[in-house]
């Protein structure tokens, strides 16, 4: 039983006291990628919805050792990349859920998909783990690795359109009181610095009981600091509006069936004159989810008519439109009457290989039929009569963080409008709410959240949740607009702040450090 004698002795350095005592003697390199996928995959029990957060003690100490043993940073690379992918598979199974939509075109892609991505994503947690192996065992390789680990999770923001989906940061977004406090830093330094955090403390184990001792200090701050931002924070002003949020439902495989296209149009207006019988008199706004309407909005005015006469409010509904060179666009309309939309929003972060292909990939894959969507500008705040200025968020763009919001004209709270029905009944569409929690703490901004079958939720500027429609559930949900908090740092500093903190970390683990002599 070589790989369970492979946990025994700690992290690679002989001098080294440790708790977690692990001994990690692979004699053949299948050992190795055994361990590194075993302990990546225990990582993503961490993950929402799981939030098995104790696995990271086991998980990142185990990651650490297995760095120290290897005789070179191009073989440390190896490990990080096994353990990566160890890690990914599991944490984004669900992307197989939307391929099988598509199963007679691309059967097959089923088996390829998600090994495929999560061999990409795993190169980002490769490169961390090579720089790490040049420093120094103890909390010099600690140091680098986390802060590598950051650099890298930035760097996936950007690289190939970006896809920073399940940043370690996010395993704090736990349901209920405990992720309200924990979640408050992000006000600070974002869901990146959070998860450089949160891999500084996972590895003390490896450091030896004075270092778990600090860490276990370290966290009581931290929940302190969180509880104080809570309990100390002026109250906003709320604006006086109530947001009906409307989940309709709709199987993914009647969306856009043409037989089915009046009964959804219809079950999305029933649905609306329930929600506003709920809500009563008084100032309100009617939330669609993304392409939530099956006929297109701006070339059929009957269609803006009868929303316009459900609501007898503004309503934000999700639609296709073409613009002028007749490219389709995914977009959320500002609809108040039979007349032409107040406000539109085109979605600028589009999802590769699902709404558009990308030129630099040789094959041919695309989910969404046709020649894909075109892109928006960016960020904007729609101003709408009637409702306070509001940032929209359409689908995955909700896992950006510092790209939420217009900074030049901040908005008075956010609307993600997502189509999840894509991902069935799996982790994908509750790592998506964890993902746009973060994104109202992150900004101090309040976000209401409609999604085609679930989970339609709202949260107020700290983030804490105000009420859901669980999964494939078809209703409404109203609620009182929170008002917003005043900007916070991490939405004036933005990615600076975390890649600052990172880079820090890295240069304090590399850099040479004089040893004091003892009289």
């Amino acid at each position: 039983m070589p790989c369970l004698r492979a946990l025994q002795h700690a992290c690679s350095a002989p001098r080294m006291s440790s708790v977690l005592t692990l001994r990690v003697e692979p004699r053949r390199r299948g050992q190795t990628v055994l361990m590194a996928c075993g302990l990546g995959a225990l990582s993503a029990a961490a993950l929402p919805p799981v939030h098995a957060l104790p696995v990271l003690l086991i998980a990142l100490p185990g990651l650490i050792a297995l760095i120290g043993y290897q005789a070179r940073a191009r073989d440390a690379a190896w490990v990080g990349f096994w353990f990566g992918l160890g890690h990914h598979v599991p944490g984004l199974y669900w992307i197989t859920e939307a391929i099988l939509f598509e199963a007679a075109r691309f059967w097959w892609l089923v088996p390829l998909a998600v090994p495929a991505l999560a061999a990409v994503l795993a190169l980002f947690i490769a490169l961390p783990c090579a720089l790490a192996w040049y420093a120094p065992a103890g909390w010099r390789r600690v140091a680098v690795l986390a802060g590598g680990w950051v650099l890298a999770d930035l760097a996936r923001q950007f690289i190939a359109t970006g896809f920073p989906w399940n940043p370690w940061g996010s395993i704090w977004a736990v349901p209920g009181g405990f992720g309200d406090v924990m979640l408050q830093p992000a006000a600070w330094v974002g869901v990146h610095g959070l998860t450089l955090a949160t891999l500084l403390l996972a590895a003390t184990p490896a450091l030896g009981r004075r270092a778990m001792a600090v860490g276990g200090a370290v966290l009581l701050l931290w929940a302190a600091a969180g509880q104080a931002r809570l309990v100390l924070a002026v109250p906003a002003t709320s604006p006086g509006l109530n947001v009906v949020l409307v989940q309709g439902n709709v199987p993914q495989g009647q969306k856009w069936d043409r037989g089915f296209m009046l009964a959804t149009f219809s079950r999305y207006l029933a649905l609306t004159r329930a929600g506003m019988a709920k809500a009563g008199t008084g100032p309100a706004v009617v939330v669609w989810p993304e392409t939530a309407s099956p006929l297109p909005l701006e070339q059929i005015a009957e269609a803006r008519e009868a929303i316009a006469a459900a609501a007898g409010v503004p309503a934000l509904v999700g639609s296709v439109r073409w613009d002028a060179t007749a490219h389709p666009r995914n977009s959320l309309m500002a609809v108040t009457g039979a007349g032409p939309a107040v406000a539109v929003y085109d979605k600028w972060h589009l999802v590769p290989f699902g709404e558009f292909q990308p030129g630099w990939f040789p094959l041919p894959i695309q989910v969404v039929p046709g020649g894909g969507f075109a892109a928006g500008s960016g960020p904007r705040t729609l101003h709408v009569p009637g409702v306070p200025p509001v940032g929209p968020l359409i689908c995955y763009e909700a896992i950006f963080p510092a790209q939420a919001a217009d900074a030049s004209d901040r908005p008075a709270w956010l609307v993600n409008v997502t189509n999840d029905a894509w991902f069935g009944n799996s982790t994908g569409p509750r790592q998506h709410l964890a993902a746009a929690r973060l994104r109202a703490v992150e900004e101090g901004l309040p976000l209401m959240r409609a999604a085609n079958t679930g989970i339609s939720a709202g949260y107020d500027a700290h983030g804490r949740e105000l009420g859901r429609i669980g999964m494939n559930q078809a209703g409404t949900l109203v609620l009182p607009l929170p008002g917003p908090l005043p900007p916070t740092l991490f939405g004036q500093l933005g990615l600076a702040i975390p890649g600052s903190l990172a880079v820090i970390a890295v240069l304090g683990g590399l850099l040479p450090w004089r040893a004091r002599r003892r009289d």
